[in-house]
Parts: structure tokens; sequence; C-alpha cells
């Protein structure tokens, strides 16, 4: 049984919609377990609404959050490299493991579209949790 935190990057291109959700829900339920950063390759200017939405609904504080680039990021070796699902574009960065979770992008979608992201994204952290603590 794995005892240290392992470190997830969750990454796409903007860093402002799916990334931004997987980080926010990894660390506000599983930060006994997870280490959680987000970035992108070509980071914009500002969080969705509907991120931010969906994220204050579950009690995680938003104040802080802007999109980051991966320069933005610790000199840390990640134990995962999950991308959102943005194809050939997707940003390639230094992992013991890659998984590319496929992930429609919705922020234009209603927000009920948006919450079923959000527990589709803790049900995937779930399972790696499972796969990397309690097997």
């Amino acid at each position: 049984m794995k005892k240290e935190k392992i470190k997830i990057l969750f990454a796409c291109v903007e860093n402002s919609f799916r990334s931004q959700i997987a980080e926010g829900v990894a660390k506000r339920y599983f930060s006994d377990y997870i280490e959680a950063y987000s970035a992108g390759s070509k980071p914009i200017q500002n969080i969705n609404p509907k991120a931010k939405e969906v994220l204050e609904e579950i009690g995680f504080d938003t104040s802080s959050l802007k999109p980051k680039g991966f320069f933005d990021l610790p000199d840390i070796e990640f134990d995962y490299l999950i991308t959102m699902g943005c194809k050939e574009v997707c940003p390639i960065f230094p992992s013991k493991k890659s998984l590319n979770w496929e992930l429609e992008d919705i922020k234009d979608q209603p927000i009920e579209k948006v919450r079923e992201l959000r527990e589709l994204i803790k049900n995937r952290i779930e399972r790696i949790i499972d796969e990397e603590f309690k097997s």
C-alpha cells in the first residue's frame, strides 16, 4: 500500500475549465492522497465562470484560481499526467504515467452538464486512488 501522496498534473490547452475542475475536485475531496496541480500549454486570462460555480458548490475556495502555464509549476516529478481530451494539441509533460480522459469540452453547455462532468472527474480520481492506495 502506497503511503506518500501521488502528484497529479491535470493538463489541457487553456487551463480554464476541465483541468481546473479536476484540480479543484482533487484538492477538495482527496488531499489526503493527492497533491494536485493543473496547467495549460496556452493558458488564457480567466477561469470559466461555470468551472468556478461548480467548484464553489462543493465548498472549494476559487478566489485564487487562475489559468497557469507549465512554467508556473514546481520542479517536481509527477506520478500522473492526465490530459482532458484535447487530442493532438494536448501538452506533453514528463510523468511516470500518462492518461487521456477524453472529456468533452462542455463549457458552453448548461450548468447541469458541468455538474455531471465534475462528478465524472471525481469518480475517475477515486479509481486512481483505489488503484494506488487500496490494492
